[in-house]
Formats: structure tokens, C-alpha cells, sequence
């Protein structure tokens, strides 16, 4: 069975830095997908970024561009999402998600394409 376990959150000061990884287990295929969103009290869970195990494709939500930076590590089957220059907009439950049959890369970013989620982890930025 998938298993995804979220790490990493934590409290940070605006312009800050933190780095969440996933750590997944329990795949079948060697190719599947894992997506990265957050969901802020009173708002609709987001797609922030999403990761191709097999070749290392990214997309990106455009509110992270050039700030947040997905890689994957295959040999300890992790993904990680670098995040920098926090902004107060950025606060949430991060969460990570896989999409183990096919995706269309084109909605990579709604939740209804992912079919296993990990627990979440909280970001805060915060002075």
C-alpha cells in the first residue's frame, strides 16, 4: 500500500526559507507522479508543484515560480520542495500526494488526479 509521510514544516520569518520532504513507499511501478499542495484555513486545497519520478519532469503553480524548486531522490524515494523567499500568502498544510496510473500533465494541479495523500505538514511565516 502507498504510504506518504510529509516533513519538514515548521515556523519561519517572511523571506525565509524551509525545505518539506516526502517520503513515499509501497509503489508498484517505478513511474508515478507526486504532487505537492497546500490548503489554508477557508480555501480550497492548491497544486503547487508536481514531480515525475521516472524523468524528473516539474510544473509549477505560477504564485511559486522561481521560489519553490521540486526534486525527487529516487534512490531513498523521496521528493522534497525547496522553499524560498516565503511570503505571507504562503502559510498552509502542505501536503504531498501521488498519482500512480497516468496524468495529464496539463491538470497535474487538481486534487482529483492524485489518489494517495500523506498527513500534511503545517507552514507558518510569520515576524
Amino acid at each position: 500500500q502507498v504510504q506518504l509521510v510529509e516533513s519538514g514544516g515548521g515556523l519561519v520569518q517572511p523571506g525565509g526559507s524551509l525545505r518539506l520532504s516526502c517520503a513515499a513507499s509501497g509503489f508498484t511501478s517505478d513511474d508515478y507522479y507526486i504532487g505537492w499542495f497546500r490548503q489554508a484555513p477557508g480555501k480550497e486545497r492548491e497544486g503547487v508543484s508536481c514531480i515525475r519520478r521516472s524523468d524528473g519532469s516539474t510544473r509549477y503553480a505560477d504564485s511559486v515560480k522561481g521560489r519553490f524548486t521540486v526534486s525527487r531522490d529516487n534512490a531513498k524515494n523521496t521528493v522534497s520542495l525547496q522553499m524560498n523567499s516565503l511570503k505571507p500568502a504562503d502559510p498552509a498544510v502542505y501536503y504531498c500526494a501521488a498519482n500512480t496510473g497516468s496524468l495529464y500533465e496539463g491538470i497535474w494541479y487538481l486534487r482529483y488526479e492524485y489518489d494517495y495523500w500523506g498527513q500534511g505538514t503545517q507552514v507558518t511565516v510569520s515576524s
